[in-house]
């Protein structure tokens, strides 16, 4: 049985080990006082960035973290589906769609115009869980 429930300040010991996993997965370092910023951010009700933790049996499998933010293109937000993580004993069973259906309810209450979110070309795990949840789209990233 998998819970989805919002992250809570007793759960970080456990977030920070899936975090650590996360950005190892994609080979990136962050400060310490980055993580430590984020995470009381995702606790923190007042602000804008939101984060869900998967528990089975006590224990969390996996997290998903997402915002609202104005657009250009529509009239009500988007939700930008940030970071997404599912422990790699965990994987197969239904977590990393249980988070997304998750932030797709959150988008629903907040009446979003779209959800969407960004992955790595290698993430072929992930990307076979995404085609199935929502449509590629052809953009192409830039950033500086």
């Amino acid at each position: 049985m998998i819970e989805i429930r919002p992250l809570e300040a007793r759960d970080r010991a456990q977030w920070n080990a899936l975090w650590s996993e996360y950005l190892r997965f994609y080979r990136q370092h962050l400060p310490t006082e980055v993580t430590d910023g984020t995470f009381a951010r995702l606790i923190d009700a007042r602000a804008p960035l939101h984060g869900l933790v998967a528990e089975r049996g006590g224990a969390l499998a996996g997290f998903v973290h997402y915002q609202f933010h104005p657009t250009s293109w529509s009239l009500r937000d988007s939700c930008y589906l940030e970071d997404l993580y599912v422990d790699s004993e965990a994987r197969g069973g239904g977590v990393g769609r249980a988070l997304i259906r998750a932030v797709y309810e959150a988008a629903d209450r907040a009446q979003a115009a779209s959800v969407y979110w960004l992955t790595q070309e290698f993430n072929a795990e992930g990307r076979a869980l995404y085609d199935t949840l929502a449509r590629r789209t052809s953009f192409i990233r830039y950033e500086r």
